[in-house]
């Protein structure tokens, strides 16, 4: 499992991008892990899936709402990484109006999932090879700091955690 001091590992992930701009078409774009962190505070949490109660009632929208602390705190981009298709991050992204504030970032075969070893196997209710719950703060592509929640808790990945470690 990845741990504080490691680099991210190298991989791409999907974002769907409604209007063009900035080099990005429209449709799901490709994000290379390793160019979109070099020299950028990112404060990222992952989650085991878009629309789902406690990712849609409390994750998302703690790091929605403080996205000026955590600007204000140093960090450059907010990202929600999920084991999903860009299309259905891109729909959440839509639902719950993150627009200009967290990235909404598809690991549609769990490959970044996998290479942080941070998965969870809900294969036994559906869900097949999920992203755990955790957040983490990344400099330049290390981590700084990582917050891997219990089995069904949402006790340490939250906004308001994330955001104290970012201030600190």
């Amino acid at each position: 499992m990845i741990k504080v001091g490691d680099t991210l590992p190298s991989a791409t992930l999907q974002e769907y991008s409604e209007v063009e701009g900035e080099g990005c078409s429209i449709g799901p774009n490709a994000v290379d892990v390793t160019k979109a962190t070099a020299g950028k505070t990112i404060a990222l949490f992952a989650l085991p899936g878009a629309f789902t109660p406690t990712c849609s009632a409390k994750h998302v929208p703690g790091y929605v709402q403080h996205f000026d602390d955590f600007k204000a705190a140093g960090v450059d981009e907010i990202w929600c990484v999920s084991v999903n298709d860009a299309f259905v991050m891109g729909a959440w992204a839509r639902d719950q109006k993150t627009a200009g504030k967290v990235r909404m970032l598809a690991d549609g075969s769990a490959a970044f999932a996998n290479a942080t070893g941070l998965t969870l196997d809900l294969t036994a209710r559906g869900m097949g090879v999920r992203s755990n719950r955790y957040s983490m703060l990344v400099k330049d592509g290390k981590v700084a700091s990582l917050n891997v929640e219990a089995p069904g808790k949402f006790e340490v990945s939250d906004a308001d955690t994330l955001l104290a470690q970012a201030k600190g």
